[in-house]
């Protein structure tokens, strides 16, 4: 049931004086015919300025042809919807606006509001330039490890080649052979990983054609073979499960690359009273695969590192060997296959890592 009486007048006068979104009714030939005081308020030009000028007057310049051409449309009984352009204001700043103008052609007239939207260009402006700046960063980035990846391959051929040298029949010390052997190996695996890392950037299919079933305890050994001798000397100790989940789809070269990270990261920043204990799990909760890896060393204050534990460059630790690259490289790896990586750590307690991966 209306309880509005028909004689009832509504004044609609208020909503046109206090919207603060542009009202405005302009005629077929330019002209503004009656705007509200927001007009004036947001361009700075008096009532009797904006009435006196041709609409197009205020329009920045570089939006004036296409502001003419979409006028045109309305005034062919046209609606115009969500149009934006940019005018300028008396004292020469420009603010964007978005129009919904509707035309009556009987009385040649055009009912238009508007809505202020200059800070979501600016918004839209400096997140544009923050992603072209990243993308060139990417870039440089991408340059920078093939670069590095291609130009040490060099000294490790040369390095491998005085192993080849090498007459281990003259050798009658027994650590000494093995010491050899460990550094041989361990130049061989670097000298693949090298070549992994070449071939990968080198490749312009997507990440996603990258993919393949990647043995858990398979990665985790070949790292292991690699830092045999760091792992030896500090006495790590390891603790592993993968038992209830084996493999994942993931980059085979970027595991090994988390697993050299993580555990150069535990040992470095081992605690000197005790050895260092590293254990790593995998398995799936509430359908989501997951590796967790934690140790029990320094560890960090989450409340003075919080979100910039993965940044480039970020050092929280005076250790001589600290470059704030391998947690960056991690967390790169791992997000850029869609998964992602949280950190849960108190000083002096240890950290753990805790990884979920796409399914």
């Amino acid at each position: 049931m209306n309880n509005v009486s028909p004689q009832f007048s509504y004044r609609l006068e208020p909503f046109f004086e206090l919207s603060p979104d542009l009202l405005c009714i302009a005629g077929y030939d330019g002209y503004f015919k009656r705007i509200n005081p927001a007009v004036s308020k947001l361009l700075g030009y008096s009532m009797e300025e904006l009435y006196s000028r041709p609409i197009n007057d205020f329009v920045f310049e570089d939006d004036k042809i296409e502001t003419a051409q979409k006028r045109e449309q309305l005034t062919k009984s046209n609606p115009l919807y969500y149009f934006e352009n940019r005018y300028v204001t008396k004292s020469g700043e420009i603010v964007w606006l978005s129009w919904t103008s509707l035309p009556a052609d009987d009385i040649q007239l055009i009912y238009a509001v508007a809505k202020n939207i200059t800070h979501k260009k600016k918004l839209e402006e400096e997140r544009n330039s923050l992603l072209a700046n990243l993308t060139t960063i990417n870039k440089d980035l991408k340059q920078i490890t093939y670069t590095t990846s291609h130009d040490l391959r060099t000294p490790v051929n040369n390095l491998l080649a005085v192993f080849s040298l090498i007459d281990s029949s003259k050798i009658t010390d027994p650590d000494t052979l093995d010491f050899i052997g460990v550094l041989q190996k361990s130049t061989e695996s670097l000298k693949d990983t090298l070549n992994n890392y070449v071939d990968i950037l080198s490749q312009k299919e997507s990440l996603n054609e990258q993919l393949e079933l990647v043995n858990f305890d398979a990665s985790l050994n070949s790292v292991k073979n690699s830092l045999k001798s760091l792992i030896e000397t500090s006495k790590t100790e390891f603790e592993i499960d993968f038992s209830e989940l084996e493999h994942v789809h993931f980059n085979r070269v970027y595991m090994e690359s988390i697993f050299m990270n993580l555990i150069s990261n535990s040992i470095k920043y081992s605690k000197k009273e005790c050895n260092p204990i590293i254990k790593i799990k995998s398995g799936i909760e509430t359908g989501k695969l997951r590796l967790i890896f934690s140790d029990n060393c320094l560890g960090f204050d989450m409340n003075l590192v919080k979100d910039k534990i993965f940044g480039l460059h970020q050092k929280f630790s005076n250790h001589s060997d600290s470059k704030g690259i391998g947690l960056y490289l991690v967390h790169s790896h791992i997000t850029s296959l869609g998964g992602k990586i949280t950190v849960d750590s108190k000083v002096n307690e240890g950290t753990t890592f805790t990884i979920t991966f796409r399914s």
